[in-house]
């Protein structure tokens, strides 16, 4: 009996080390390649998003812009992101993950440029609406590539990298938007767009999209070079065949299809994550973090930088986490963290304006948007995209992403246009309401979101109820 209870102890420490001995061996150079040349794009996402706040003063100076002007300026990519979104489903699985990629870039790059040269309004705005086309595609594409190459143990961080690289981003503009022109800004944010360009051309497919396509032999060399020479694909390559040939029996890819009752679960999910992660004000950080603190009376290039030096450790750690703490501990931890952040940002424009305790405004100011900031990146910053490539089966994952990605992109579009405006209206009142909906976030992954970590695609939606 105690040599029993010796020996499993020492069985389960046996078993974990080859756990881990199997997953690192799965990490091959072309899996981290194809990885790193994706989330280029996250990159460009990032920058794009938050090109708008170190940028803010000087346009408006320089172009005679008002803050309506400017509102519509910024606001005007996630327009533009909405519009391709809607087609990037159907872009990505007609053509293709990495093509589609290539495509973003071109817009991205010329949207770059546009705004670089930019005398006068209209192409300032042209050249922004062509970098929501780049990032529309970009928003869709590099989750799910992300998601279907990698290995389910190694899912969840790979994917949260998307989040990373677009932190990285944001904090570079954050970071050498308070020494370099606009002009120039916009053209050093066009070179990763040249870059994946060309690096798109050494990495494989997916996988899964070869199989939609009854590319078998593509399907094991990209699976052999993604997984390792000595791997056994076998069982991947039919498991993935097979749910490519279910999904296919089971009905096209379309509207009717994802509104079917089996699909309600997921769709619930998708749509609720990406409103919720909206509506808690995080796009209003990125595009106006400058104006933010300039409005609460705190130097915006110390509090920016504050900011964009946190940004990346932060999502580092959480890449690392996120297959070892699971999806929904890091959304419900994330969610409070907003709610208790906002919560201290709102107070300190109270405090502010109504002339109280004005010794603590900007330390709470500070201490709230850090939080904020760290909060959101532990969990709906990422998270929600990581989750939406699991959910959703393949017959309807075409419909699905880019309904999804369509209401994000909508959803983020109210937020940047309305905030300048709330701003106006009430500085510690839309704080508040941003609380409100973080806590009302945390509700709704405890009652609705299930846990993703460590589990096939296909077991996750047959658990959804998506396979009859």
């Amino acid at each position: 009996m105690e040599s029993g209870s010796l020996k499993t102890p020492l069985v389960n420490k046996e078993e974990e080390e080859e756990e881990e001995v199997r997953t690192s061996s799965s990490i091959t150079s072309d899996l981290l390649l194809s990885t790193s040349v994706a989330v280029t794009g996250s990159f460009v996402y990032g920058c794009a998003m938050s090109y708008s706040s170190p940028a803010q003063s000087d346009i408006m100076e320089e172009l005679g812009l008002s803050v309506t002007d400017y509102s519509f300026f910024t606001s005007i990519m996630t327009f533009g992101g909405m519009i391709t979104a809607a087609f990037s489903g159907k872009i990505a699985a007609l053509i293709g993950r990495r093509q589609t990629m290539w495509i973003s870039d071109v817009f991205c790059l010329f949207g770059w440029l546009a705004i670089a040269f930019a005398q006068d309004k209209m192409l300032l705005n042209i050249g922004r609406g062509f970098l929501g086309f780049g990032v529309g595609l970009i928003s869709y594409v590099v989750p799910v590539y992300i998601a279907e190459i990698t290995p389910q143990k190694i899912r969840g961080g790979f994917s949260f990298s998307n989040q990373l690289l677009q932190s990285f981003g944001i904090s570079l503009m954050f970071l050498i938007g308070n020494f370099f022109h606009w002009r120039i800004l916009a053209l050093l944010s066009a070179v990763p767009c040249g870059i994946q360009m060309i690096c798109l051309f050494l990495i494989p497919e997916s996988p899964r999209w070869l199989a939609m396509y009854g590319r078998d032999r593509e399907l094991e060399v990209t699976l052999k070079r993604l997984r390792g020479e000595n791997s056994d694909l076998l069982e991947e390559a039919a498991e993935i065949r097979e749910t490519v040939e279910t999904s296919r029996r089971e009905s096209q890819s379309g509207v009717k299809d994802l509104f079917n009752m089996k699909n309600a679960h997921p769709l619930i999910i998708g749509l609720g994550l990406m409103l919720l992660q909206q509506f808690c004000g995080s796009s209003a950080i990125s595009a106006y973090a400058a104006r933010i603190f300039v409005t609460a009376g705190f130097p915006s290039n110390i509090g920016t930088s504050i900011l964009a030096v946190i940004l990346v450790p932060q999502s580092l750690i959480v890449m690392f986490a996120v297959d070892r703490c699971g999806r929904r501990p890091l959304l419900i931890s994330s969610s409070i963290g907003l709610c208790i952040s906002s919560f201290f940002i709102g107070l300190s424009y109270y405090l502010q304006k109504h002339g109280d305790f004005q010794e603590f405004c900007s330390p709470m100011l500070m201490v709230g948007l850090v939080g904020y900031v760290v909060s959101f990146g532990i969990g709906l910053g990422g998270l929600p995209w990581v989750i939406m490539s699991e959910v959703f089966p393949v017959n309807v994952k075409v419909t699905a992403g880019s309904l999804v990605t369509v209401s994000n992109w909508f959803f983020s579009w109210i937020v940047i246009f309305s905030f300048n405006f709330m701003m106006q209206w009430s500085a510690f009142g839309i704080y508040y309401i941003f609380s409100g909906v973080s806590l009302v976030s945390a509700i709704f992954v405890w009652t609705l979101v299930p846990e993703t970590k460590g589990r096939t695609l296909e077991d996750i939606q047959t658990s959804l109820g998506q396979h009859s």
